[in-house]
């Protein structure tokens, strides 16, 4: 039993050289002969072996399932996950959140914090470059960081920012934030993927010009359509943005993204619809890759659009849904049933004393008349949310029906869904990639300073003690006066606030068998972290 172990830590050790290139693929195959393996074992231990060895080369074409003719270059505005993708590909972030879940640095060297969290110390790599030549700099940062600050921006990290009051360099290369408060997440908020940090001059960037410091450079841009990048030959890391070129396709329609995989269109797709998973299993060239995260599907209520003030009706509506359908029929079953609070259980301090919330059409029928209303309510809708989300909506007239509420189901365009219905609208399809802290996730899309508060929850009661919770916990230090804090914001969101998360939904990917990534997939967002064109390779 000791030699066999013995033998197997040989072929092992081995195989990592082969990963490594320090020996070759015949080399390899006889060591495990002579350890014991079969011809064919070998073979096949090698080609697993070597397909795991990044390749340089080759033209990635990716299929995504988002997009609008609304997209900018600004990163400020990034709102769907195809400028996401792009921005990730030809920028850098200071942290970034790693294929295994953990923040490390990025353009930041490394960072520290003193002053009980309220005093933030960066310091920057040297000798990193924009594709425009220019040196990487403190200066760049502030500058960066103070467009999306501005009291005028319309940035989406607006509100992740208000608790800055000061920024100073140190230097060339160290960058002094202080805050308003202690604040322990601080690091993962500056990896947000709108703060891409752009080149500086005279104290200013240009947030529409695309240059980054980024593993690919962007050549060009067709809001809606494509964006095309070829490969930083001064990427600042190793082991890092191995295609030549990168082609970003948009291809709302799901329908259409599946074809593009089986035709040979694209080498990789997103947002597969769980009711064709099967059927591309089944295709000889294409692998199925499925993570579990923090994407969540909803269907925010705006308090600023009647009749969602009323919080007898949002509590009708929310006890008229049959969640564990949704998952049934929507995800068959590639997901888990929401309980109206973004929080997972991948995420700390998650309070399990809430109770789930089931269909109650008795509670439901309750509260509808307490709520006054009468007549239709409608619920805007379009696939471009996510796939099933207009099926979705019209099994949440169904179920409502049986409470005795009228919901008219609009099925709305794909293009210009999020800038014409999502944060707009009354009450939507929508989905959240989720973020890694649930200070992140307030603050990205449930406090008051946001601009992506989509359910305009500020002027209420619960909602005003959300905010002043929120605030409390980002500098409490002491970790069981922290757990109460977002234990109460839970429950303040479950029970006021105007989010109803029906679904929480698995990443479903499709991809060519020439198409290769590490072990650990990102599930912080779609598309390992949406980082496929800096981390994968074709095999």
């Amino acid at each position: 039993m000791e030699n066999r172990t013995l033998k197997k830590e040989v072929i092992l050790n081995h195989a990592d050289k082969l990963t490594a290139g320090k020996i070759t693929r015949r080399q390899f195959i006889m060591t495990a002969i002579a350890a014991g393996a079969t011809l064919p074992t070998a073979m096949s231990m090698a080609t697993n072996a070597m397909a795991a060895t990044p390749v340089k080369g080759g033209r990635l074409r990716q299929g995504l399932g988002y997009g609008s003719t609304t997209d900018t270059l600004d990163p400020g505005t990034s709102e769907n996950g195809f400028t996401q993708a792009m921005h990730y590909a030809y920028g850098n972030h200071l942290t970034e959140v790693d294929s295994d879940g953990s923040l490390i640095s990025e353009l930041a060297e490394s960072f520290e914090p003193s002053n009980g969290a309220k005093t933030w110390v960066f310091n920057l790599r040297q000798g990193v470059e924009f594709h425009n030549g220019k040196s990487l700099t403190a200066d760049d940062v502030i500058a960066t960081y103070n467009y999306h600050r501005d009291e005028n921006s319309k940035s989406a990290a607006k509100g992740l920012l208000t608790a800055i009051t000061d920024m100073k360099k140190d230097g060339d290369n160290r960058v002094i934030f202080e805050l308003e408060a202690g604040n322990a997440d601080f690091p993962y908020i500056v990896s947000d993927y709108h703060l891409v940090i752009q080149a500086s001059e005279n104290g200013e960037i240009d947030a529409l010009s695309g240059v980054g410091t980024g593993g690919y450079i962007l050549d060009s841009f067709e809001p809606g359509v494509r964006a095309k990048l070829t490969r930083n030959p001064n990427y600042f890391k190793e082991g890092r943005a191995h295609f030549d070129e990168i082609e970003l396709l948009s291809i709302l329609d799901v329908t259409a993204r599946q074809n593009a995989i089986m035709n040979g269109d694209a080498d990789v797709i997103d947002n597969v619809d769980p009711k064709t998973v099967a059927l591309l299993a089944r295709a000889p060239n294409l692998t199925i890759l499925e993570t579990t995260g923090t994407q969540h599907y909803t269907f925010p209520m705006r308090l600023d659009v009647e009749p969602f003030g009323n919080r007898d009706l949002r509590l009708a509506l929310k006890y008229a849904i049959k969640r564990q359908e949704l998952v049934d029929k929507i995800l068959l079953g590639h997901g888990l049933a929401g309980n109206d609070i973004p929080i997972s259980s991948a995420m700390p301090f998650l309070n399990t004393d809430i109770a789930q919330r089931e269909f109650n059409p008795e509670k439901a029928a309750e509260h509808y008349k307490k709520s006054g209303h009468s007549g239709p309510i409608q619920l805007s809708a379009s696939d471009a949310a996510f796939a099933g989300a207009v099926d979705a909506a019209q099994l949440i007239a169904a179920s409502a029906k049986e409470a005795g509420i009228d919901i008219e189901v609009v099925r709305e365009p794909k293009d210009g869904y999020w800038s014409n219905v999502w944060n707009k609208k009354g009450w939507c399809a929508c989905y959240w990639g989720g973020r890694p802290t649930q200070d992140w996730m307030y603050s990205a899309a449930y406090t008051a300073d946001t601009e992506w508060n989509d359910t305009a929850w500020k002027e209420t009661d619960d909602a005003k003690r959300f905010n002043d919770v929120v605030l409390a916990a980002r500098s409490e230090t002491d970790e069981a006066s922290r757990k109460a804090q977002y234990f109460e914001a839970q429950q303040l969101l479950h029970d006021d606030g105007g989010a109803i998360v029906a679904m929480w939904a698995n990443y479903i990917h499709a991809h060519s068998k020439k198409v290769a990534h590490g072990d650990n997939v990102a599930a912080n967002w779609i598309n390992d972290g949406n980082k496929i064109a800096e981390r994968w390779w074709f095999a």
